[in-house]
């Protein structure tokens, strides 16, 4: 009976972890920082004509760094994202998440999450409420994605961390290829 008994919690150990990744749809580790412009051709120190750096239809925030972001997302849009360091990388406020007011005071920033799993037009926004950015760039999301993302497969998803205030976006997530329906990546 003893064996019997190890040998059950055993497989249970065996069994939760791979349950556990069934109902992931997608994990990020990582994260980019928007750089406004995709392209300004020339040769020249001024551009005459800039490529901005459209996200599948959502448009870019002046230029953002993070740190580190984690985020996975369920099959039912349940959405957890953590994300440190989300800050200017230039103007006077650089290095902080800080909006400077026009007489000088300093102004919260809230953000939000949003997947997008259509790489072609048209793209429907997954979105999560909006959290408080602290002064620091860091951010917590637990959340539920509405509209909940598609039944079947999110196989190009791209999230995005984005402005509450006009909906530009700050950061995006680096998908993480572990063993969900994604594939899997050995290196990590």
């Amino acid at each position: 009976m003893r064996i019997v008994a190890i040998l059950a919690v055993g497989l249970l150990a065996l069994v939760l972890p791979f349950a556990e990744a069934e109902d992931t749809l997608v994990r990020f580790d990582g994260g980019i920082g928007v750089d406004p412009v995709s392209n300004a051709p020339g040769p020249g120190a001024v551009a005459a004509t800039v490529t901005r750096n459209i996200v599948r239809g959502v448009q870019p925030a002046s230029s953002w760094v993070i740190a580190k972001l984690k985020a996975e997302v369920k099959d039912d849009g349940r959405i957890t994202a953590d994300g440190r360091g989300l800050v200017f990388a230039s103007g006077d406020a650089i290095g902080t998440a800080l909006v400077l007011t026009p007489t000088g005071a300093a102004a919260s920033i809230t953000v939000f999450a949003t997947l997008i799993c259509e790489n072609v037009a048209p793209f429907v926004e997954r979105n999560t409420n909006p959290v408080p950015l602290a002064a620091n760039g860091d951010f917590k999301i637990d959340d539920v994605l509405s509209p909940p993302p598609p039944p079947s497969s999110c196989a190009t998803p791209v999230l995005l961390i984005r402005n509450a205030g006009n909906g530009f976006w700050f950061a995006a997530g680096i998908q993480k290829f572990d063993g969900g329906r994604e594939g899997r990546d050995e290196r990590d």
